[in-house]
């Protein structure tokens, strides 16, 4: 059986019209300094007892350090990461000017393969992002969640813009 993972996708349509990712950077060694395909939505594992909609609430408040604001939530889809992991993303629109504060932490094998564990912050960045930016920030198996967002937008009028 596959691992489970949720995550939350907040996004905003700003003054402009242009359409604004929430996004966080993975901590830890391995990530630091690497943009490209190193982005992720606030996302965690769950077992089959879990609402993965409550798992990604959960998620966002432990990576980023504040709660989610209190808007509509819908599932975006089931996304299959390079690992085999299917992460549910369920997407939500705000207007806050939302800033990161602190996420909790994780231990990690560093390097790897040494046997040693270090810990780290398991976000060490999260902020809004351009969806034109997102598309490459992204790790790949989540760069689908950036064409579905706009096809459902599309799919209810909503004006939006992406440079």
């Amino acid at each position: 059986m596959a691992v489970t993972s949720a995550g939350l996708l907040l996004y905003r349509i700003d003054d402009t019209g242009l359409l604004g990712l929430w996004l966080v950077h993975p901590g830890g060694p391995f990530w630091k300094g690497k943009d490209e395909a190193a982005w992720s939505v606030p996302k965690g594992e769950y077992g089959p007892e879990e609402d993965p909609r409550e798992v990604a609430v959960r998620e966002f408040t432990e990576e980023c350090g504040f709660a989610p604001p209190d808007v509509p939530l819908s599932l975006l889809g089931r996304y299959r990461q390079a690992s085999g992991k299917i992460v549910s993303v369920y997407a939500g629109e705000t207007t806050e000017d939302m800033t990161f504060v602190e996420s909790n932490t994780c231990e990690v094998e560093w390097p790897p393969r040494s046997g040693r564990r270090i810990t780290v912050p398991e976000v060490d960045d999260a902020r809004w992002v351009a969806a034109a930016d997102a598309e490459w920030m992204l790790v790949k198996g989540q760069r689908p969640v950036v064409e579905a967002l706009r096809a459902r937008l599309d799919e209810v009028g909503r004006y939006y813009r992406v440079e």
